[in-house]
């Protein structure tokens, strides 16, 4: 079953009404202009450019009858800042990452729809040239490609968000998880970075293995959606199974 198009101008509803398309560091500014031509198809409002000047015309060319999009679009220096009212984070990726576990747009999409009603999601999508960081990778829950033909080349920006948002417009509604909503996307940043340091502080993390704990902690612990039940459990644990775990192997040194 597929959702029918909706009237136009009637208000988004769905994954659309609480969903942000997020374009980190975008070059080309015709591109910017078909997303928003893929938002405005598909009933996706709210597009967010990180450390991106002002729009040029270049943009509002291709943006056709997405004028209002473009109009509406905000500008933030930094991705920490876009994300600042997101609970939920995917991002696209044309390749496999070393250190994050890669799903399928499709199974992205079940994600979405098991989601708390509630939950406010974030759609990040990189740089033509580049995608996204692995930084920026870090920052989310859950990452996404686009399957295509073996060695062509990555999907053009604006059509991989196209195909994104038309996979989301046109999915069956799915049973709605009915349980405690994810934390704010900083806040689980935060307990995230809290657990590092209690490695790092109980020397589990070192300089030899810190940058690789670090991207398997921050993919392990973003696809769990934390909640604020998870984040007390998970606080606890690393504080005191650590200890534990430490006391156990000086014991089979002694």
């Amino acid at each position: 079953m597929t959702r029918r198009p909706s009237p136009a101008g009637e208000p988004a509803s769905g994954p659309a009404s609480r969903a942000a398309v997020v374009l980190v560091r975008p070059g080309n500014p015709e591109n910017i202009g078909l997303v928003a031509r893929a938002m405005k198809n598909t009933g996706f409002p709210d597009l967010r450019l990180v450390s991106r000047g002002p729009l040029s015309a270049e943009a509002r060319r291709t943006a056709v009858h997405a004028e209002d999009i473009l109009a509406g679009a905000r500008l933030f220096p930094s991705l920490e800042a876009a994300l600042t009212d997101r609970d939920f984070v995917l991002a696209s990726t044309a390749r496999l990452r070393r250190h994050a576990t890669v799903v399928p747009l499709t199974e992205a999409v079940r994600t979405i729809g098991r989601l708390p009603a509630g939950a406010r999601i974030a759609l990040l999508f990189g740089n033509e040239r580049t995608g996204l960081l692995s930084g920026e990778i870090e920052r989310a829950n859950l990452v996404f490609t686009i399957p295509q033909v073996g060695r062509q080349p990555s999907y053009n920006l604006g059509a991989a968000v196209l195909l994104t948002l038309y996979s989301l417009f046109t999915a069956a509604p799915g049973p709605l998880e009915t349980g405690e909503p994810p934390l704010p996307r900083p806040e689980q940043d935060a307990a995230i970075a809290l657990i590092l340091r209690q490695l790092e502080t109980k020397r589990f993390i070192h300089p030899g293995n810190k940058v690789h704990v670090a991207a398997l902690t921050h993919d392990l612990l973003g696809r769990l959606a934390m909640t604020a039940r998870d984040r007390r459990f998970l606080l606890a644990l690393f504080a005191k199974g650590v200890d534990s775990m430490n006391k156990e192997s000086d014991d089979d040194r002694q």
